[in-house]
């Protein structure tokens, strides 16, 4: 399942889908979990968020558009937190705890944005898929 994402981001930087065929998905598992903002049985990707169960870590991807390496100051709600990001296949990848103040405000308002340098990604969950990013959270905190 992870495997399939992770293969799937390669081609995202593809022409993109309509906006109504991006849906949130929710996968699960014992040994990991992810939630897509994805087109489904395609290898559209806008975001990704993955987590070994319980570890109270999760894996933060934006796609699409070119990607810096550096710090990167991330910012939901009124809290921010500053970490360390990575350039992979055209995604801008971090880590972030599910407990800091930042995971929780954005699994309560469902928006996060990422700055490194002069770039900037942002994320917005919509309210009727914010059970699927809560459960998320729940299921990687330790």
């Amino acid at each position: 399942m992870i495997a399939t994402l992770a293969g799937l981001a390669v081609l995202a930087m593809q022409s993109p889908p309509p906006d109504s065929a991006w849906t949130w998905t929710l996968y699960a598992d014992e040994a990991r979990v992810a939630l897509a903002n994805e087109v489904p049985d395609t290898p559209s990707l806008r975001f990704t968020l993955e987590c070994d169960p319980t570890s109270g870590v999760a894996r933060v991807a934006f796609y699409g558009g070119a990607a810096e390496t550096g710090m990167a100051r991330v910012t939901a709600g009124a809290a921010s937190a500053v970490t360390e990001s990575t350039a992979e296949r055209g995604a801008l990848k971090l880590t972030l705890r599910t407990d800091h103040p930042v995971f929780a405000a954005f699994a309560a308002e469902g928006r996060l944005t990422a700055a490194v340098g002069d770039q900037r990604r942002a994320v917005e969950v919509p309210r009727l898929h914010l059970a699927k990013l809560r459960r998320f959270t729940e299921l990687c905190s330790g």
